[in-house]
């Protein structure tokens, strides 16, 4: 009988032998892949220390974790309703603020400093009203890791606001005597939150200082007169100020005004003249009629505030009842809320200027009804004015005007004023 071999018991000795040289084959490559990792790993066993341990087998890499540093924002994250002043605050513990970034939804940042010890943040100013902002700060801690944190939030809407009616005017050429003036519309009980929001500058630079005159007009000035060309910036950064309980300021706005040349008039009352002064030269001498005795003119140094070529005058305003009401006053321009001008003259005789003071306590020049004829003097002295210039009363037999009786604070003595 023929045997044949069996196939299969051939089929599985070779199986088992393809197995065996499949299990070298594998681990042979499972070999190489491992060199292949620890080649891109940095090192092998070496890196990790005996027995071959990685740094997380050891204990965990420092460089990894977290920073200690802890920063916190106040108010809270999505705060509304948030008072302007006296609530952000940013602080860091366990390490040091290096940045703070605080910026309305326009982008406009928020100016600050960094405490010297790093531990704190404070804004240099209030912040604005109803406006949304975003607060980023970062810490860092000793060893030079960073924690940071992002936080929005809106300020209140004001129920009570007030905003300073201003002068002189923006891109206005003013004279030398002009000072910046604000009225607010409300009186201010906070004075030195206001004034804080409010900078004057010049240039060439000069020391300007603010004064209160009562609570509700603000005035700066330098200690002299301004020089000609001077530029002056005024910012009113009043919107968020709560200038009293519960009423803020709503006025952000930047105003600039220039100086023009120099005028100085000097009007003696006794010798009933007035000398017009441009640029330290005396360029025009011109006669004049001031207060009568029973009402005379005040001394002093005071300023041009408002021009009218033509307007009223009636006497009952400024407490002469029925004494005079004249309704086409030519050149008028005006020296004192009380109503002290330098104005035309039209229905007196032209003997009077220079030679007798009958005035109701104005200075009076010789002038045409209707402002008309350019030849007369008051007409010469409107025409070479500005708002701003300065007329200075002396040798009156009246005492000297109030500072704040007009834009007349130059009747103050400095050391007062910055008082």
């Amino acid at each position: 009988m023929n045997r044949q071999p069996i196939s299969g018991a051939s089929v599985g000795a070779t199986g088992r032998r393809g197995r065996r040289g499949g299990v070298r084959l594998q681990a042979l490559a499972a070999g190489a892949l491992l060199l292949v990792l620890t080649a891109c790993g940095g090192g092998g066993t070496t890196a990790g220390g005996a027995g071959g341990q990685t740094p997380a087998a050891q204990g965990g890499d420092q460089g990894n974790a977290a920073s200690q540093a802890v920063v916190t924002i106040l108010p809270k994250d999505g705060a509304d309703a948030v008072p302007t002043s006296g609530a952000l605050k940013v602080s860091a513990e366990q390490g040091k603020l290096t940045t703070v970034t605080v910026a309305d939804s326009q982008g406009t940042e928020v100016e600050g400093r960094i405490a010297a010890d790093g531990s704190s943040w404070t804004p240099n100013a209030h912040l604005a009203a109803a406006t949304q902002y975003k607060v980023h700060a970062i810490a860092t801690d000793s060893a030079g890791r960073e924690s940071a944190k992002d936080i929005t939030f809106t300020t209140l809407v004001p129920q009570n606001t007030f905003i300073g009616h201003y002068t002189p005017e923006d891109g206005s050429t003013v004279g030398v005597g002009m000072p910046v003036s604000i009225n607010f519309t409300r009186g201010i009980t906070n004075p030195e939150a206001v004034e804080k929001a409010i900078k004057v500058t010049a240039v060439p630079d000069v020391e300007i200082q603010g004064h209160w005159f009562g609570n509700d007009r603000l005035d700066f000035r330098p200690e002299d007169y301004w020089a000609a060309g001077t530029k002056v910036t005024v910012h009113l950064n009043l919107d968020g100020v709560e200038g009293r309980p519960g009423v803020y300021g709503k006025q952000k706005k930047t105003v600039s005004f220039t100086i023009g040349r120099r005028q100085v008039s000097t009007v003696d009352a006794s010798a009933k003249t007035m000398k017009v002064e441009r640029d330290g030269t005396v360029i025009k001498t011109l006669p004049i009629t001031a207060g009568a005795p029973s009402t005379t003119t005040y001394n002093g140094q005071m300023v041009i505030s408002e021009k009218y070529k033509v307007t009223r005058m009636n006497g009952a305003t400024v407490g002469f009842g029925g004494e005079y009401d004249i309704k086409d006053v030519p050149h008028a321009m005006r020296l004192s809320t009380s109503g002290t001008f330098v104005h035309g003259n039209y229905w007196a005789p032209a003997s009077t200027f220079g030679s007798s003071n009958v005035s109701h306590g104005c200075v009076g020049l010789q002038d045409a009804r209707g402002a008309g004829d350019g030849s007369m003097p008051a007409a010469w002295f409107y025409d070479h004015s500005i708002i701003g210039d300065v007329v200075i009363v002396k040798n009156s037999k009246d005492k000297q005007i109030k500072p704040d009786n007009g834009l007349n604070g130059w009747n103050m003595d400095w050391s007062e004023w910055i008082a």
